[in-house]
């Protein structure tokens, strides 16, 4: 129980923005391309109690803990988007649904730089340092796994968004099956060949960016 409340205090922040900080950028890409759906329904919000799915943010994830599930992944309330109201709906539709991914990996940025900051001050705490290096694997997860290329995750928005019409519109009948075949390659422990290069891949990449900044302050 102890384990549990400790990773609890230490994941819990960087979850909460990892979910409000996605939705919302979801919901800022819509507006700024011409739909403004979500931000008429006030999901264009930082306030983390509009975006949380009981479900998806909360009773997956401690599902998973208990199995013993290599990645710890949910997902929040999918913020409304009206993709017909954009200026350009094929291509639009991508940078709306890329919005949400690209947020968790500036955040991982961000985690990360916190915790070079701390490491270099010889700020030793341990909290802190676990709850930087949770921010950096929580975002790096959900970023992955809304990569995946299956609607109604961002992934399959971006596929659909750059397939030809006709395939796009065959694809995009999946949707209502997408979250039901995630799952069953979750059970098959077949995801983690999607999940581990990507996160692989983009953690690099951000280590590359902030290579300077370690050089500099080590």
């Amino acid at each position: 129980m102890n384990d549990l409340i400790q990773t609890f205090s230490v994941y819990a922040l960087p979850i909460v923005f990892a979910i409000t900080l996605h939705e919302a950028a979801h919901a800022y890409a819509a507006k700024y391309f011409g739909d403004t759906t979500a931000y008429a329904q006030g999901r264009m919000s930082l306030n983390p109690i509009k975006h949380i799915d009981p479900i998806g943010t909360l009773l997956i994830p401690i599902v998973l803990y208990f199995v013993g599930s290599p990645f710890l992944f949910g997902y929040a309330k999918p913020v409304p988007v009206n993709f017909g109201n954009l200026r350009n709906q094929k291509k639009q539709m991508a940078f709306v649904a890329l919005a949400g991914p690209m947020a968790n990996l500036v955040m991982a940025l961000g985690w990360l730089l916190l915790a070079i900051t701390l490491r270099a001050f010889g700020m030793t705490e341990e909290f802190f340092m676990r709850m930087a290096q949770a921010g950096v694997l929580t975002n790096l997860v959900i970023f992955a796994f809304n990569l995946f290329p299956v609607p109604p995750l961002d992934g399959g928005r971006i596929m659909t968004s750059l397939l030809p019409a006709r395939y796009a519109y065959k694809f995009a009948q999946l949707e209502p099956y997408g979250f039901f075949i995630v799952l069953g390659l979750v059970a098959l422990n077949v995801l983690h060949y999607w999940m581990t290069p990507v996160m692989t891949i983009a953690g690099l990449g951000l280590q590359l960016l902030v290579s300077p900044l370690s050089f500099l302050l080590n």
